[in-house]
């Protein structure tokens, strides 16, 4: 599955990062303090498991964060494993 034409919605009010996928929407709760951006919790419906959905999900969401001169703080154990795998996202680290 191609996920480069799908577009990171930062729904503010919410505090998610979503993407919407066969109707389904996949988010990652946030919140923000200063130039930080805490990631909590990454959640993809069962239905879309396993498809990569999760992971263009967390670099479409670290890309905007770095875009935006922002720093995360990854809480979310799901962002900790995408890290370890990708390395260079380090820089985008707090």
């Amino acid at each position: 599955m191609k996920f480069e034409d799908i577009e990171l919605v930062n729904n503010e009010a919410n505090h998610n990062f979503e993407l919407t996928i066969d109707s389904q929407r996949s988010f990652i709760d946030y919140q923000v303090r200063g130039d930080k951006v805490y990631l909590i919790h990454t959640e993809v419906p069962e239905t879309l498991q396993g498809r990569g959905v999760a992971e263009a999900l967390v670099e479409k969401a670290l890309t905007y964060i770095e875009n935006k001169g922002q720093k995360i703080v990854p809480l979310c154990a799901y962002v900790q494993i995408i890290l370890k795998k990708h390395p260079e996202w380090n820089r985008v680290v707090a």
